[in-house]
């Protein structure tokens, strides 16, 4: 298995120049699971799930702790918050618990607390009074803590680190415990975490903090309050550098829904308007491996003003696109870029050849971000945002979402996605931490569908075959580099599987972007492979022939005949330039199917007016592999 690790070289770079796999250390894990020469099996999970522990899921009516959360995810049957029996139809393979790190445990403490102790504090004595006399006070409760977070407006009593701190120590070191007892390596791991949730202005500049370590280890330091330093990115990873040089442990970030940043999730300048160097570059680069562009609140993978070309760029933007995460500022067409994934790793492109290094260099995943304890992201097995929109609340997909300041979003502006997966030597925190660092993971936005993207030069068609085996022997895995090639255009192997309880698969694409010879940002869709190859055929304008779309809205099904179970497929870039830096990823698309609201509307007998969206296209999203011009 060491020969894996014969060329130091490619150790660092993935490089293609006849290296084998270069994965983590098949004998590094600190349990007694075996690990796999490369990454022969895909898990799956979720990296973005808040417990009772939030301060806001509390708010919300969430009563479920992170024993229950954890036993959902392994596949038990749990009792949701308002009553529901509540059941994956598979386990997942990870989680991470992502509570809040500000105010952690905060809303529960102020409602559980004799009112005489809060005599002395009227701010919190009238939050007791709300939490503790109806889910409408509750609800009360925490759109003042959104609007509070956006506004800078909340008490010190909620703010303030040292405040925190003692509470803050003793749920974070039980948590640890809970955690390590739940981590099962070989079946099932538990990771511990927290979510940095900086809201400036109502901006989401929040990432997800995920620890490779166990709770002893982790528990050294206390999740990283969002009230220091205004937000600051870089104050998270001087943290998390201090944390790996303090420990010898390892933690990465993970920012998520950028789609609601108003543009500043990916500036072309540091958060204090400074220009972007490369120190900031490199440092964002190395823990910042990977990006969360789906989940509850949306899609952040591309938007129609950015690629009007793309006919499938609006998923998951209907009610999230017009202003930021709490709207108290509307979205502007300049803002658009600094929001969506694509165009940040476009961004990426033009900073390296600026400044030397891509702050831009990431994966993507999809997470869940359910406030429910609840890690559900099937269409007919959602359980909502939060604990009052539920399985069983009939009013849910209709009902207006005006938490905080928020305006003009509803229940069926909530997506149910998604999942992340990562594909790694074993299902324990060090392979799958491994994997996510490498960038050898990928986004779904639910579906299990299985995918894998191999880069290399001089792939040929037949490599289709034993396609694993040659992508790892002669090329790269999503989430490496292209170096090299001698001038040749690349070569990729590509293949999908479609999720068995799933839809089947209309289309593979990939999706490329490059800096031309004057130095622009440019993008391009190419369909590269779908089902029923005989009869669909692309346009002059580039266009596919749509899928068939079957979907039976008085029934909530579809025929899965119109789409093909597997699509295998080898692609050259028929438009490439040695001298032009460029990434590609692949995004792979079902056929139609109905939304979560059309299962809602079946169950209570509802009439779902015209703007709601009742069939979609459910995909999946690739880690880039990059291209660097040699030299």
């Amino acid at each position: 298995m060491r020969k894996a690790l014969l060329i130091a070289a490619c150790v660092a770079a993935l490089s293609v120049s006849g290296c084998k796999y270069v994965g983590d250390d098949p004998n590094e894990s600190g349990s007694d699971v075996e690990n796999t020469e490369y990454p022969e099996q895909v898990f799956w999970g979720d990296t973005h799930l808040h417990t009772d522990n939030s301060v806001d899921a509390f708010g919300f009516g969430n009563r479920l702790n992170a024993e229950q959360a954890l036993r959902f995810a392994r596949g038990e049957e749990v009792t949701a918050t308002k009553g529901a029996k509540a059941k994956l139809s598979r386990p997942l393979d990870f989680l991470v618990i992502a509570d809040h790190s500000d105010a952690m445990g905060a809303t529960k403490a102020i409602k559980e607390a004799p009112r005489i102790a809060l005599l002395g504090n009227e701010f919190l004595l009238r939050w007791h009074d709300m939490l503790n006399e109806s889910d409408e006070g509750a609800l009360r409760v925490t759109a003042e803590l959104i609007d509070g977070a956006a506004k800078g407006t909340l008490p010190a009593s909620l703010t303030d680190p040292e405040a925190q701190e003692e509470r803050t120590s003793d749920l974070w070191n039980a948590h640890g415990e809970t955690i390590d007892e739940y981590n099962e390596p070989g079946k099932f791991t538990a990771f511990m975490g927290f979510e940095y949730t900086p809201m400036p202005g109502g901006d989401n500049l929040h990432r997800v903090v995920m620890f490779r370590d166990s709770a002893e280890t982790a528990t050294n330091v206390l999740p990283y309050s969002s009230q220091d330093f205004a937000g600051d990115p870089e104050k998270l990873w001087e943290y998390m550098a201090a944390y790996e040089k303090d420990t010898g442990g390892n933690v990465l970030a993970m920012p998520h829904n950028s789609n609601v940043s108003n543009g500043r999730m990916f500036e072309m300048q540091r958060l204090d308007g400074s220009p972007i160097d490369k120190a900031y570059a490199e440092t964002r680069a190395k823990y910042e491996p990977v990006v969360e562009v789906t989940q509850i609140k949306g899609d952040s993978e591309a938007h129609p003003f950015l690629s009007p070309n793309d006919e499938f760029a609006a998923f998951g933007d209907a009610g999230w696109d017009k202003c930021n995460l709490s709207c108290t500022g509307d979205t502007k067409p300049e803002d658009y870029a600094g929001s969506y994934a694509r165009e940040a790793l476009k961004r990426g492109l033009e900073l390296m050849q600026t400044v030397g290094a891509n702050p831009f260099k990431f994966g993507m995943i999809g997470s869940t971000d359910s406030h429910t304890s609840l890690a559900t992201a099937d269409e007919n097995n959602f359980f909502g945002k939060h604990s009052q929109n539920e399985f069983n609340n009939k009013d849910r997909a209709l009902a207006p979402q005006n938490l905080g300041t928020r305006k003009g979003r509803f229940g069926w502006n909530y997506l149910s996605s998604g999942y992340a997966a990562a594909w790694a030597t074993s299902n324990s925190r060090e392979a799958i931490f491994d994997a996510f660092q490498r960038r050898e993971v990928y986004a779904t936005t639910g579906p299990r569908m299985t995918v894998r993207f191999f880069g290399g030069f001089g792939f040929v068609e037949s490599d289709t075959g034993d396609l694993v085996k040659t992508g790892y022997a002669s090329g790269v895995p999503m989430g490496g580099d292209l170096t090299g090639g001698e001038g040749e255009a690349p070569t990729f192997l590509i293949s999908a599987m479609m999720d068995p309880e799933s839809a089947s698969l209309d289309r593979i694409q990939i999706v490329k972007g490059w800096l031309d010879a004057s130095g622009n940002s440019q993008e391009k869709i190419y369909n590269v492979s779908w089902s029923d190859a005989d009869n669909r055929k692309i346009g002059p304008d580039g266009k596919l022939t749509p899928v068939a779309n079957n979907v039976d809205l008085t029934k909530g099904t579809w025929d899965n005949g119109t789409g093909a179970p597997e699509l295998v497929t080898f692609w050259q870039d028929p438009d490439f330039d040695a001298a032009e830096s460029a990434f590609y990823y692949v995004r792979v698309l079902e056929i139609p199917t109905p939304t979560w609201p059309v299962y809602d509307a079946l169950k209570f007998s509802l009439t779902l007016p015209d703007e709601v969206i009742q069939i979609q296209q459910e995909r999946a999203y690739s880690s880039p592999i990059w291209y660097t011009p040699k030299g």
